[in-house]
């Protein structure tokens, strides 16, 4: 199970986060979140980092150009793209980085994400993976809100569609109940290990870290 704790906005905890096993951490670059960090803090913690946490940068609607100057700041190759860009701009950073694209789904389901990723496919870039989480209007994700967690195990079309990260709403008292609902190849959370917002507890992420792998042999 691929695990990705995001909103990390010091070295301390970005070094804290790796050694809990985590194997990803989320740099957001929204400057409307709580969890903003500035690119020169972020260059720092992916510094100090030791290969083991991939450095993921959070992009919501900034221009190509303003991606690859950050990028380029904080040696970044992963990337996530979580507000309304469209599927042209994913196919030009995917030349240069691995793209997770991020889709806000509430009840009507899977069929805009679905447009989206045959768009995707037809300029030859699908994301190197899907991460979904819950919708509400106007927010960007960090919600704290469940994703539809039935309707993506009915609706996402694993064997045609990236890898999928499931987020919104996760908690360590309800990764392991989610993964065996949605059955994805990994999780995110931001809110689910916070003692206060954009404070991480490192106990919580420890916790997540160790439910979100229990008995989960054959997901990732």
């Amino acid at each position: 199970m691929w695990i990705k704790i995001c909103g990390i906005r010091d070295v301390q905890s970005a070094q804290a986060v790796e050694q809990a096993g985590a194997d990803a951490i989320g740099l957001n670059f929204y400057a409307r979140s709580p969890r903003v960090v500035a690119p020169a803090t972020a260059a720092e913690i992916v510094a100090a980092l030791d290969g083991i946490a991939e450095p993921v940068g959070v992009f919501v609607n900034h221009s190509v150009a303003e991606v690859h100057a950050i990028c380029r700041h904080c040696v970044l190759r992963t990337i996530q793209l979580h507000g309304d860009e469209p599927a042209e701009q994913l196919a030009e950073l995917s030349r240069d980085y691995r793209v997770i694209r991020a889709f806000r789904v509430g009840a009507e389901g899977l069929h805009s994400a679905g447009l989206y990723l045959g768009e995707c496919r037809r300029l030859g870039a699908l994301p190197w993976a899907c991460l979904v989480d819950a919708h509400e209007p106007g927010k960007f994700g960090g919600t704290g809100h469940r994703a539809p967690w039935e309707t993506l195990a009915l609706e996402y079309k694993s064997a045609e569609w990236p890898p999928l990260i499931l987020a919104g709403g996760l908690r360590p008292e309800n990764v392991s109940q989610a993964i065996a609902t949605v059955g994805p190849w990994g999780v995110d959370v931001a809110g689910g290990v916070e003692s206060s917002v954009a404070c991480k507890d490192l106990a919580l992420v420890r916790q997540f870290v160790v439910n979100a792998r229990k008995d989960q042999l054959g997901h990732g």
